[in-house]
């Protein structure tokens, strides 16, 4: 497998606002040096984001970026993500356009117009408004989520806006950065790791907070001994004292840490459930096998 130099984590948000306040950006260099948060003066926005992947990319930037956040909808359950309408896109990247498209009047890269379009609506739990084609129960899930599910995690549906742990908004929010990319950086897997430059991973980072020796349940941490704990478990020291343990930045530097440690696994890149047709259409949450 191929080493990189450089390793990051972001913590995304979908907050329809200039600068969330959830958006954490961690990195960490191949080694042993200790993790660090990025953030600029006035904090991260998504727009400032995307301008920090184009200039990765300009640079040809040797590292592996994880974004955590749901790349995709579910497709393989029913053969589509909107099944019934003929204007459902047929793979990830035409999701991506459809909803940077259908969003095109909103600020901050929120996507606010996707979930309002008339067709698409119908499929989504919105606050007050559950769409008559979001099915009874937790919603429909992707195939990598099945396979958190059996590693003892608990994922949401991409369809359910509504609650403290919905990963819709921040997902298609992602969307909208990944299709502006326009595939400047391959993101996995739905191109291949490429031989040089930057390239982009989903994450989970109740994953990463596992490996580092925490229970599902205490997976988030917002203390210096917790955090230094956690690093420890993944071979690294702790970062200088932050002016605030909040648990997006704790999660980022995790995961920033773990992926260092792992991303060379040969079994990670190679999940037995991932066809070809998974790969373009739902895309894979890397560490989930």
């Amino acid at each position: 497998m191929r080493q990189f130099a450089n390793f990051a984590c972001i913590d995304w948000s979908g907050e329809a606002v200039a600068r969330p306040k959830g958006l954490a950006v961690a990195s960490a260099s191949a080694g042993k040096s200790a993790p660090s948060l990025l953030k600029p003066a006035g904090g991260w926005s998504r727009a400032g984001l995307l301008e920090w992947f184009e200039r990765l990319a300009d640079s040809n930037a040797d590292i592996i970026v994880g974004l955590d956040l749901s790349p995709a909808m579910p497709f393989a359950d029913c053969g589509a993500y909107f099944p019934g309408w003929d204007g459902s896109p047929s793979n990830a990247r035409q999701l991506w356009e459809l909803v940077d498209e259908l969003s095109a009047d909103d600020q901050n890269l929120s996507a606010t117009g996707f979930i309002q379009h008339a067709e698409i609506r119908r499929h989504f739990r919105q606050h007050r408004a559950c769409g008559d084609l979001f099915p009874p129960g937790a919603g429909r899930m992707r195939v990598c989520e099945h396979g958190q599910k059996s590693m003892g995690l608990s994922p949401t549906s991409c369809f359910n806006l509504v609650g403290a742990s919905q990963v819709g908004k921040s997902s298609l929010t992602g969307m909208r950065v990944l299709h502006r990319l326009a595939g400047r950086i391959p993101m996995w897997p739905f191109d291949p790791v490429p031989r040089s430059g930057p390239m982009i991973v989903e994450i989970y980072t109740t994953v990463a907070a596992m490996a580092a020796g925490r229970s599902k349940s205490r997976a988030k941490i917002r203390d210096a001994p917790g955090l230094e704990a956690a690093l420890e478990q993944l071979d690294s020291p702790p970062p200088a004292r932050l002016p605030r343990y909040d648990d997006h930045s704790t999660d980022a530097l995790i995961t920033a840490a773990w992926l260092r440690k792992v991303s060379a696994t040969p079994d990670l890149w190679r999940p037995a459930a991932m066809t070809a047709q998974v790969a373009q259409t739902e895309g894979w949450t890397f560490g989930i096998i």
